[in-house]
């Protein structure tokens, strides 16, 4: 039993060195700190087993992680209307959003707000090419008939509804695809944070919002990104829908990021 053990660490410790070497210091702090079983998705994390979250989410979450794209429907129901819970709809704190640290790979987590017009940005999107996300591994190609590049730098929560710019813990990498597709807008997460953001400049109301970025194991790209969206003074905005990060003609290698034209 010893043996198997130390062997599966061993494979871990491998895996990630060949995958990203320069993280050699997050392992450490995993293996000495953190909850191994956790960070590699085999159980619920410390934030999983909070009471104040409902169970039905990371039920959903592990369901989507086996999911896969069929080719025609990029953007899956994952129920009709949001599933938040009383107190998480509550406006006691008022506006505000919080990012989950980057775990010992560097990934993103989930990122949460209860968005308002607070929040929204005054002034122009500064440049955030500072940051490059896990697996960023990006390329020229053609979409929609025109030259454009395979990744963007996503926002987990947009900048229109956010204002924040090169936050590492908010950018990951997403496809073009999933991230505005202009001749498919509602394939992508901009449909999704165009009604958001219209409905906060029309009512002033608040929006319960939540992004969960869907990896498998210690895949560096994300497989899809679970939006959840709820309008907290009325029922005109209620989605939970998952989007998956894929890319028209192209095979992803969601391990590091490389890619290649099918």
């Amino acid at each position: 039993m010893k043996k198997n053990k130390f062997l599966l660490v061993a494979s871990i410790f491998l895996v990630i060195l060949l995958v990203q070497p320069k993280n050699f210091h997050y392992l450490v702090s995993t293996f000495t700190q953190n909850d191994i079983k956790s960070q590699l998705n085999i159980t619920g994390s410390a934030e999983e087993k909070n009471v104040d979250i409902s169970s039905t989410y990371h039920s959903k979450n592990k369901e989507l992680k086996s999911k896969t794209y069929d080719g025609n429907h990029q953007v899956i129901k994952v129920n009709p209307t949001a599933q938040f819970t009383s107190s998480e709809l509550s406006l006691e704190a008022g506006s505000w959003k919080k990012f989950s640290n980057l775990d010992f790979l560097n990934r993103v987590g989930v990122a949460e707000a209860m968005l308002s017009q607070d929040l929204m940005p005054t002034t122009e999107r500064e440049d955030i090419s500072s940051v490059k996300p896990t697996g960023w591994k990006n390329k020229k190609i053609e979409f929609n008939g025109q030259s454009d590049y395979l990744y963007n730098r996503s926002h987990l929560i947009g900048f229109q509804l956010s204002g924040e710019n090169a936050n590492s813990k908010n950018l990951f990498t997403g496809t073009r695809a999933l991230n505005a597709n202009t001749e498919d807008e509602q394939s992508s997460m901009l449909f999704y944070e165009n009604q958001i953001a219209s409905y906060i400049r029309k009512t002033n109301h608040h929006v319960r919002y939540r992004v969960t970025p869907i990896f498998r194991n210690v895949e560096l790209v994300c497989r899809g990104v679970r939006l959840e969206a709820q309008s907290v003074e009325d029922d005109a905005i209620s989605f939970d829908v998952y989007v998956f990060n894929i890319q028209p003609g192209y095979e992803l290698n969601y391990l590091t990021g490389t890619s290649h034209k099918k």
